[in-house]
């Protein structure tokens, strides 16, 4: 027996372990995944695609229809230096629910030209300043402000957010936002004096009072420090967004049900009208109900409710005859806990019953449990629960 469950470890361990991970193809041309075939549920894959033309960069975005935008998952590749290849391949590596749709957006970039990247960087100075300067104006008392620090650190940094919707930086990095020294020059704004001039900036002209001039050199450092700190993040190689597409409402396959099968050993202790307390241990077989999909929910999923019998009846030292109810072998449940993927340890309760020496009738009893056992699907599936 011993030997039977060493040889049926070694064999689910193995088998395990030389699982491949599987890939499917994405056919830009006529925009199909996977040649129609639904994609691999519960377990990672890999998306892998013909690359287009000077394209660098493939990024794919995946997520269940009427789903909120930041429940998308997002995976991607780029190019290695300046080797030359002509596929991509894409590692999902958060698996996918069982017979459920999804939709995937796959995103090609190429890197951005000179031009392309003198232009961004103009619109993005000229859309900087103009919020600058529409946000600030000089009063009698100093330069007054239309929203404060704060807002305006947020709406420049989505100003950069938005004009580089369409472009990223070949090393993947966001922008961070303006720093802390853009936010120390806002707020030297409150330090100016200025209560004898009361004008817009941008109708200063030669000869008006210092007071005026300092105010508009203020503006223009400003400016200027908001516009460096924006060129220092874009001095690396941007990659330009070329194009978009969208497979929607893509299913997954559907996995079969299936009944996890449990063999193992398993023991009891008995005191009752023995002398001295004796266990009892043997074989058992049962069924596992896991309390979760262990895909996703790992503890639930590798917990479960076990049932089962134990294959033999037993005899105490003095002869009295234990076996169980309904079927006239002890009955074991309780609860289970999955390890190194075939294993589950179980502890619960037995039901016996005993020969009552007085009456001569069985009595049935509930005795303290727990055994060792290995877990087998007998059809694959029921093991993941949706």
């Amino acid at each position: 027996m011993k030997k039977i469950f060493i040889i049926l470890l070694v064999f689910a361990v193995c088998s395990h372990s030389f699982a491949q991970i599987k890939s499917v193809e994405y056919d830009v041309v006529s925009n199909q995944v996977n040649s129609g075939v639904p994609l691999p549920a519960e377990e990672p894959f890999y998306i892998r695609g013909t690359l287009p033309r000077n394209i660098e960069f493939v990024k794919v975005k995946i997520n269940r229809p009427g789903r909120n935008e930041n429940q998308t998952e997002e995976y991607s590749w780029k190019t290695a230096f300046d080797f030359q290849i002509n596929q991509y391949e894409i590692y999902v590596g958060n698996p996918l629910k069982s017979n459920t749709d999804y939709n995937l957006e796959f995103y090609f970039y190429e890197r951005a030209e000179e031009s392309q990247m003198d232009a961004v960087k103009n619109a993005l100075h000229k859309n900087l300043e103009s919020y600058i300067n529409a946000n600030l104006e000089v009063a009698s008392g100093g330069i007054k402000s239309y929203n404060n620090d704060q807002v305006m650190m947020s709406q420049m940094n989505q100003i950069v957010e938005n004009g580089l919707i369409d472009y990223r930086l070949f090393l993947g990095r966001d922008f961070p936002g303006f720093s802390d020294l853009v936010r120390q020059k806002l707020a030297q704004k409150n330090k100016l004096k200025l209560r004898r001039a009361r004008f817009n900036i941008l109708g200063n002209k030669d000869g008006e009072n210092e007071k005026a001039v300092y105010a508009d050199q203020y503006v223009n450092e400003l400016i200027a420090t908001v516009q460096n700190e924006l060129d220092q993040f874009l001095s690396r190689s941007l990659m330009s967004l070329v194009d978009i597409r969208e497979v929607n409402a893509y299913p997954t396959e559907k996995k079969p049900n299936t009944l996890p099968l449990n063999f193992g050993y398993g023991a009891f202790a008995v005191k009752r009208s023995f002398g001295s307390t004796e266990y009892f241990n043997g074989p058992n077989i049962g069924l596992s109900l896991p309390l979760g999909n262990r895909t996703f929910r790992k503890f639930l999923g590798n917990a479960s409710f076990s049932t089962g019998v134990f294959i033999q009846n037993f005899e105490s030292e003095n002869g009295t005859k234990i076996s169980g109810p309904l079927v006239n072998l002890p009955i074991y449940a309780g609860l289970g806990y999955k390890l190194f993927n075939v294993m589950r340890f179980n502890a619960g309760a037995v039901m016996i019953n005993m020969d009552d020496t007085n009456s001569g009738s069985k009595t049935n009893y509930i005795q303290p449990y727990a055994g060792l056992s290995l877990e087998f699907n007998l059809w694959v599936g029921l093991n993941n629960r949706r």
